[in-house]
């Protein structure tokens, strides 16, 4: 795999532990401050379920890419051995049909929410949707990739097995 994909994937790495950890810190000093000072900090709340909701769909992108996520594949490749690879791909364009209707379906609500901001934050909605742009655009993209070629990106990298 190049080395610019890789870096890439290195940097979504990075940003997925940055987000963990921010949410992390914001919710402990809100409990904290909310049961130890009686204060809290108002923001923290939506800024935790922003972060969370960027972890859970880019994490998801991640997990797919690697090739970790749950499969059941016992049965076909007990049963029709052959047939596995002609599965995959299957599969795999079942999955790219999957994400171009998640990108048009996020886009449409990220574009309809730019104009609502959040009283507390003062960020927009749409960042929420945009978590699932971006989502649907890697796995997408982990898609094709494996369409044309399904050999697992986790092999070549030492991930996985």
């Amino acid at each position: 795999m190049p080395t610019v994909i890789r870096r890439f994937w290195s940097v979504i790495d990075l940003v997925l532990v940055a987000l963990m950890g921010a949410m992390i810190a914001i919710v402990f000093a809100n409990v904290v401050l909310r049961y130890g000072f009686s204060s809290g900090i108002r923001q923290s709340v939506e800024l935790a379920r922003l972060a969370f909701v960027w972890i859970a769909l880019v994490g998801a992108a991640v997990t797919l890419r690697r090739d970790e996520h749950l499969a059941l594949t016992e049965f076909s490749e007990t049963y029709f051995p052959r047939a596995v690879p002609l599965l995959r791909r299957v599969c795999w364009g079942i999955v790219i049909l999957t994400m171009v209707m998640f990108f048009i379906g996020a886009w449409h609500q990220m574009m309809a929410n730019w104009s609502n901001i959040s009283s507390l934050t003062g960020l927009p909605s749409a960042l929420f949707y945009l978590a699932g742009v971006i989502s649907a655009v890697l796995m997408g993209g982990v898609a094709v990739v494996r369409l044309i070629d399904p050999t697992p990106f986790a092999k070549s990298e030492g991930h996985g097995e």
